[in-house]
């Protein structure tokens, strides 16, 4: 066993105790935890496949900025989790089926002799670019998928801000031309006293 394979496998096991602990913690924020533990031993696992552009990508997009969002939305929010966790064996059986079935097809896949031609012997060849790689397979061959992608997320965006900007009936809002149009006589009232 060389040392880049024994590496490999030591990540991967973290990496299956971390999720499964995202998906058996009690607490969310250790969820959360779990699972920013669970995207660094990935990272790491890119790494060893000389993916350092994903490596790196998945660091900086789900670490530092999608897992710092859960978090504070876990913090914040306060949830009932006892109450959400009340169906949690009622909807075991369907969620081991979709589990068995998805190892299953990951079975197959990897067992498969494109996979195995696929893999490649070892380091990439000296001049070689994965980042330029990447990027000449996305803007030529997956140029509109890539595209479309980019628009959904557009959409979603101004979906989420399209649904927070509506107006609630018991947040009082000031409207700035009427506070330059008042004047004197509108706002002070003299009341006499008939003591």
């Amino acid at each position: 066993m060389t040392l880049q394979l024994a590496i490999f496998y030591f990540f991967s096991v973290v990496l299956v105790l971390s999720a499964l602990r995202v998906i058996t913690a009690r607490n969310p924020v250790h969820a959360v935890l779990f699972l920013v533990l669970c995207f660094f031993t990935a990272s790491a696992i890119w790494l060893l496949l000389y993916a350092e552009f994903l490596a790196v990508t998945l660091i900086l997009v789900y670490v530092g900025a999608v897992m710092v969002l859960f978090l504070f939305v876990v913090m914040m929010l306060d949830i009932n989790f006892d109450k959400l966790r009340e169906g949690f064996w009622k909807h075991l059986p369907l969620a081991g089926g979709l589990g068995l079935l998805m190892a299953l097809e990951l079975v197959l896949v990897l067992g498969s002799r494109e996979f195995s031609r696929a893999i490649g012997p070892g380091a990439p060849p000296p001049g070689y670019s994965n980042t330029r790689e990447l990027g000449r397979v996305i803007y030529t061959d997956y140029v509109f998928p890539f595209e479309l992608a980019a628009v959904v997320l557009l959409v979603a965006i101004v979906a989420a801000i399209a649904l927070t900007y509506r107006r609630r009936k018991e947040t009082k809002y000031q409207d700035p031309r009427m506070q330059l149009a008042a004047t004197k006589a509108d706002r002070l009232t003299i009341v006499k006293d008939d003591r």
